[in-house]
């Protein structure tokens, strides 16, 4: 399979990389301590298309597929990996409507994303004790005449607390099993929808992570996202998906770091020549250098199957097990190369392997990766 970008794929990465140099990068010190949502940055990147990279031109995207989104999340988290982290899952919700979706929700909603109207997406699985296993959820949607009323509460949501659109999962028919579960498309703001407590996080300062609480929040028939009982293989599509942005994320994240090192170990001096030079540091950045590579070339290979529409959840597992253990490592190996100097907000590396820590943990942890690959080693496709 060749992965040679095409012409179009290397414009949205270069459209990403430019904006990243000129209005992430410079702010990223800064948004990392005083943790504000970057809701500027965010309209700015909907006018770029990257707010809806693989969705229709139609609905306000950029029509480009998922190899160019896949490039673009790269350099938007090299830049600033809080910033990613919401054009991520924006992304995600909007492709999800405009693939999953009726045309008229797809009308609705997707637009409203990828415009920057609705400032984010969200993306409402995640529970207090239902994290990496959907079918233990508690938030019930009850049937009220025309619509339905749902309660519960939803726990490290990523952007709740800006979202526009979210889609919420919950439970339909409690004796169904996961076939039970339903998706429905809610409006931020809507009564009854409430955000209980922001998290204070290690690292991704500027990315808001929200625990919210559903009081009978209302929704109709035309809200549900993928036909009643459709919810778990919602969910299921939709972190396979989301698991080629995290790894897309945790190599950019690396990439600037690795490059950091790099500078670093060139410009600074030891024993009357640059620490590059030193076989020590030169092996500690030329395996940092591989994995890296490596990594890129497992979420590229993710990124082609799911654009060429072929399976792609043992790729997308593989990318992100891969990208996102090696990320840590590759910030590891920039800290040490740094010193004492690593250890401190002056340089940039000790953000980035606060950063890089979380994505071995969202869209599935490691260990849940572990268990997806070795299902499909057990039944390959």
């Amino acid at each position: 399979m060749n992965f040679q970008p095409t012409e179009e794929q290397e414009a949205v990465q270069r459209v990403a990389r430019e904006f990243a140099e000129r209005r992430l990068r410079p702010r990223a010190a800064a948004r990392d301590v005083d943790g504000v949502f970057p809701v500027e940055e965010l309209r700015e990147l909907a006018k770029l298309g990257l707010l809806g990279v693989a969705v229709p031109e139609a609905l306000g995207g950029a029509g480009a597929g998922t190899v160019a989104y896949s490039l673009a999340m790269q350099e938007l988290a090299r830049g600033d990996a809080s910033v990613s982290v919401a054009v991520s899952v924006t992304n995600m919700v909007a492709e999800l409507i405009a693939t999953i979706g009726t045309p008229a929700q797809a009308q609705k909603f997707v637009p409203f994303l990828t415009s920057g109207e609705a400032i984010a997406g969200a993306f409402a699985l995640s529970e207090p004790q239902a994290g990496s296993d959907p079918a233990a959820m508690t938030t019930r949607a009850v049937r009220d005449g025309n619509g339905w009323r749902i309660s519960g509460a939803k726990q490290w949501i990523t952007s709740g607390d800006h979202a526009g659109v979210l889609v919420v999962w919950a439970i339909t028919d409690p004796a169904a099993g996961h076939k039970g579960i339903t998706a429905f498309l809610v409006r931020g703001g809507t009564p009854g929808l409430t955000v209980a407590r922001l998290e204070e996080k290690m690292g991704l300062h500027g990315s808001s992570t929200a625990q919210l609480v559903l009081e009978d929040v209302r929704v109709s028939d035309d809200d549900i996202l993928g036909g009643l009982g459709g919810g778990f293989r919602l969910a299921m599509m939709a972190l396979d998906g989301g698991r080629i942005g995290i790894a897309s994320q945790a190599i950019g994240i690396a990439r600037g770091a690795l490059e950091a090192a790099i500078r670093y170990a060139s410009e600074r001096e030891t024993f009357g020549q640059a620490i590059i030079k030193h076989q020590a540091i030169g092996n500690m950045l030329a395996d940092a250098a591989t994995w890296l590579e490596a990594g890129a070339l497992m979420t590229l290979r993710a990124a082609a199957a799911k654009q060429a529409g072929k399976p792609f959840g043992r790729e997308a597992a593989m990318a992100k097990l891969f990208a996102t253990e090696h990320a840590s490592k590759i910030c590891d190996i920039a800290i040490q190369v740094h010193g004492g100097y690593g250890y401190t907000r002056d340089f940039p590396v000790e953000r980035a392997w606060r950063d890089s820590r979380v994505t071995r943990i969202y869209e599935g942890t490691s260990e849940i990766q572990r268990m997806v690959i070795a299902r499909h080693l057990i039944r390959p496709e």
